[in-house]
């Protein structure tokens, strides 16, 4: 338990420490959690089975790059679902060793994507070489072990921090509305329906707390006027106007379709998975359109129901 009280939950991420997926659960819940670095989207999904977290937080849109596909194949996999989110601003640094400069480097190390995402400083300083590493504050984390002053990885201020580097260049990313949407995760109970409930199952005393402090948000931002999100997965009966058929009774309704997008379903060739982000005013009105969304479905899962995140500046 911290000083504050409450008692300290272990939320998972995929990456190193220092990553933007750690920056983004502490803003989300605080600094009084304890975070749980995994090497992959894979083991992320497995620590909470296997105990050595409470919780996830894993991204699942950039607002340039576009969904995170791994992350909707494991979340429809698991028995895990969203209870919150939060947008956090994408800044790329070029992060070195102590006592080195701009003009010392000569390669620079990242996530193929933030490289991608800084081709303007690239092009300033072609002399550069891009290096791809598999995470972005673990480019930062071995350009400080080896302690090479030739070499600066492309990470968040928190690597930099987290790391002991310094930053050579501020900011260097191409667009400045770079966001990724990160959602929380937890084990939650479903109905036979499949119908997520947002109730965690075998809850510990941080989960607990936890959902207590969530729910305690949402009653605060119901009262400024704040909506629902819904994230639903369905698959549709194989009838002609079955799409029509499954999305009209949201606009009958007044709930606003913020995302659609298919997946392919693994081992079905040609049928689709259709991932949806609505907007409500009230469970009550989600709910009256999902009752006639069901009848146009093959499947229905509703993935999580929870406050929507507000948009910082980057």
């Amino acid at each position: 338990m911290n000083t504050s009280g409450r008692k300290t939950i272990r939320v998972a991420f995929q990456g190193e420490p220092g990553a933007f997926s750690e920056a983004a659960a502490i803003q989300l819940l605080g600094d009084w959690i304890t975070t749980v670095p995994c090497p992959t989207f894979d083991a992320t999904f497995r620590s909470v089975l296997e105990g050595a977290a409470d919780a996830l937080l894993v991204p699942v849109e950039n607002s340039l790059a576009g969904s995170v596909v791994r992350v909707y194949d494991l979340l429809l996999e698991s028995d895990l679902g969203i209870v919150a989110e939060t947008i956090l601003p994408i800044e790329h640094h070029l992060i070195g060793c102590p006592g080195t400069s701009l003009k010392d480097i000569r390669s620079v190390a990242s996530h193929p994507m933030a490289l991608a995402q800084c081709e303007k400083f690239f092009l300033r300083h072609p002399g550069l070489k891009r290096v791809p590493a598999e995470d972005t504050a673990g480019s930062v984390r071995d350009v400080l072990t080896r302690g090479d002053k030739s070499a600066a990885g492309i990470a968040g201020r928190r690597a930099a921090l987290h790391y002991g580097g310094v930053i050579l260049a501020e900011s260097i990313q191409d667009n400045a509305e770079n966001f990724t949407r990160f959602v929380l995760l937890i084990p939650v109970s479903r109905e036979s329906s499949g119908e997520s409930v947002n109730t965690a199952t075998a809850a510990s005393p941080a989960v607990s707390d936890l959902m207590a402090e969530l729910r305690v948000r949402q009653i605060e931002q119901f009262a400024s006027g704040s909506l629902l999100k819904m994230s639903v997965a369905l698959r549709l009966a194989h009838k002609p106007g079955a799409l029509l058929a499954a999305l009209e009774p949201f606009a009958r309704h007044g709930i606003n379709l913020m995302k659609i997008e298919s997946r392919p379903i693994h081992g079905s060739p040609w049928v689709y998975q259709f991932f949806l982000d609505l907007l409500a005013e009230s469970p009550a009105q989600l709910q009256a359109a999902l009752a006639e969304v069901r009848r146009a479905t093959d499947f229905l899962r509703i993935l999580g129901l929870y406050s929507v995140a507000k948009q910082n500046s980057a």
